[in-house]
């Protein structure tokens, strides 16, 4: 694997871990709705389900999350537009994190991505070919 392609999966594990460690600790311990903790924490679970994939490097996974990461991005906007304080300086740490982890997990799949549609565009060419 090249360089630059375990860098970037270096950067999307530690962005995903990053956001879990925040949205725990956030609504635990930072920043609770409610002093003592919050139930809020569970927005870290979904994290959680792309983690063992996204350490083996499952190009599924990697894609799903990084949609699925859209919704801590979006969370992260509308925090730190409507909060003050704490809760707009993790929201903004959120809204990194999230766009850490979107780009590395899209350029890591690039070269995948490439290779995926020059495999179609060859077994089109096959499949033509036969039928001509």
């Amino acid at each position: 694997m090249p360089r630059s392609q375990r860098l970037l999966h270096i950067c999307a594990v530690i962005s995903l871990v990053g956001l879990i460690v925040l949205c725990t600790t956030w609504e635990l311990v930072l920043a609770p709705l409610r002093p003592g903790g919050s139930w809020m924490a569970i927005k870290a679970l979904p994290l959680l389900l792309p983690l063992a994939g996204v350490l083996r490097r499952d190009i599924y996974t990697l894609q799903w999350a990084s949609m699925m990461v859209h919704l801590y991005f979006i969370e992260g906007v509308v925090r730190a537009w409507s909060e003050r304080g704490t809760v707009a300086v993790l929201s903004s740490i959120e809204i990194a994190l999230s766009t850490v982890f979107f780009f590395c997990a899209i350029f890591f799949l690039r070269p995948y991505k490439k290779e995926a549609k020059r495999m179609a565009n060859e077994a089109i060419k096959k499949a033509s070919a036969i039928h001509e």
